[in-house]
């Protein structure tokens, strides 16, 4: 993900589509009591998950894979790994899945765990060892050295869960603020540089090798993509300036232009079926649907999230429903049924994957999570796309919520189970059920003050060219043999 790209330098004062068929911002859903039954039985079965992938240090497995009937835990942990915990354990309290003394239990030896992390400036190291807490120097199973790497993306993640922890649990703030206290994203920053752009953009480096000193070969340069919660924890806390939100790109190529905070920003997008859209860069649900999980982009910019975020769920249920016709839709970055993990995308809204090709895999792996992230701007289609995943594919759905993946094709279903995409679940069902207790755990405190005036004015050119409605199934009957018989809790061996 790289790179600036020259903006024309003319303002618009309005940003016109061709045909005036712009749709209107995203509105919170309601559920009906049915609905709401449903997803109170994901979220349980979902956190259950948890009390697998929690290792005695306090830090999470990365996964699990199930064998058999007993499950083997990852030998590695990275920071976001660690913050999906946090806000996981936030959520399942506010879901009322455990009470308050557990949940406080369950911080306390998550911040003292991370406490004891080594850290170089400042920040956390990209792998750890689940079990003790050390840096991981070598991969398990004799799988070759881990260089020290910090990784930009997962420090933002860890960095916004301590935020959310301060902010929301009052007992907890005075450790998580001490843990959060010597990450200074201007570290990653390279200032921008009006005589030399190409290589000072202004953006994110992409992290930090500590033992070669030196950044890695990269910037964060496409806006619409996961690692703009590092943007917005920078620059909330005063360390990045603002303008750097204005300089990621929109979409390549040519656009309408909106000056903002001085910065002339191309307002490109890419056209797909019906929608002219902002993409993301491998065309992963997850690049364009995690953030809106923690910061309410959709109601603070409803002229440029809260427009795209409901396009980008609908290009990609139109992508799996009309052009693929599988059935089914939701690709996102998981584990891959066949093994190893792959960022399943959607190519047509990938501004990486249009010049690389498709991503590699299946073009037919659908992982559930991806349903979850468009939760908030597709209900209905979100749950007719779950419900239809249990009840076809045998083993897709268990005690421990739903299976990573699904090849909807072939019929194979992921053995695996991830932190982070189980946290990603339990995140959605907590604002869904929860009146947005994730929005309001990250958002209170700077963030509102920093980032909501900073993104309300703009307007992307994101919208549609023509109504093209989908049908959407009826709501399947829960699975019997699924959802209902969870009660049994499974230990690792």
């Amino acid at each position: 993900m790289v790179a600036t790209r020259p903006r024309a330098a003319c303002l618009i004062a309005a940003i016109i589509l061709v045909t005036d068929a712009r749709p209107a911002p995203a509105q919170a859903p309601s559920f009906a009591a049915a609905e709401r039954d449903r997803l109170t039985t994901y979220a349980r079965d979902t956190w259950r998950s948890f009390d697998v992938l929690i290792m005695p240090s306090g830090l999470p497995a990365d996964g699990a894979k199930r064998l058999g009937s007993s499950w083997e835990m990852a030998g590695f942990t990275s920071p976001t790994d660690v913050a999906a915990y946090l806000w996981s354990t936030l959520a399942a309290e506010d879901l009322h899945l455990i009470g308050p003394e557990e949940s406080k239990a369950r911080l306390d030896a998550t911040l003292k765990a991370i406490d004891g992390l080594e850290r170089s400036h400042g920040f956390f190291f990209n792998w750890y060892d689940p079990r003790t807490g050390q840096r991981l120097k070598a991969w398990p199973a004799g799988g070759g050295a881990v260089r020290p790497f910090l990784s930009t993306v997962d420090n933002g993640w860890l960095a916004a869960a301590l935020m959310m922890v301060a902010n929301a649990r009052p007992e907890h703030k005075l450790a998580a603020e001490a843990a959060l206290a010597p990450m200074d994203f201007a570290f990653f920053y390279d200032k921008f540089d009006p005589a030399d752009p190409a290589r000072h953009p202004g953006l994110l480096h992409g992290g930090y090798w500590a033992d070669a000193d030196s950044y890695a070969g990269f910037h964060y340069g496409t806006l619409n993509t996961e690692p703009r919660i590092a943007s917005y924890v920078g620059i909330a806390r005063g360390q990045i300036p603002k303008d750097h939100y204005y300089r990621m790109t929109r979409a390549a190529g040519p656009g309408p232009v909106q000056v903002l905070g001085g910065v002339p920003v191309s307002q490109g997008t890419v056209s797909y079926r019906a929608f002219n859209l902002v993409p993301s860069w491998d065309g992963t649900m997850f690049e364009a649907l995690m953030v809106p999980l923690f910061v309410p982009e959709a109601a603070w910019a409803p002229q440029s999230w809260g427009l795209n975020h409901p396009l980008y769920a609908r290009a990609q249920i139109e992508h799996g429903l009309s052009d693929a016709g599988h059935g089914y839709w939701g690709r996102s970055a998981s584990a891959d049924p066949a093994g190893g993990y792959r960022a399943f995308g959607v190519p047509p809204l990938g501004a990486g994957s249009r010049t690389r090709g498709a991503v590699g895999g299946s073009d037919a792996a659908m992982t559930p999570h991806a349903s979850f992230l468009a939760l908030a701007f597709a209900p209905a289609e979100s749950m007719a796309n779950l419900a239809k995943l249990a009840e076809t594919f045998p083993g897709a759905y268990g005690p421990y919520g739903f299976q990573d993946a699904v090849d909807v094709k072939s019929g194979q279903v992921s053995d695996q189970i991830l932190v982070l995409d189980q946290g990603m679940i339990l995140a959605a069902l907590a604002n869904a059920l929860a009146d947005g207790s994730m929005h309001r755990a990250f958002s209170d405190g700077p963030i509102a003050d920093a980032i909501r005036p900073l993104i309300a004015p703009e307007q992307f050119a994101s919208g549609m060219i023509a109504p093209a409605p989908v049908a959407v199934a009826a709501l399947p009957a829960v699975p019997s043999g699924a959802i209902e018989a969870t009660s049994a809790k499974v230990k690792p061996e």
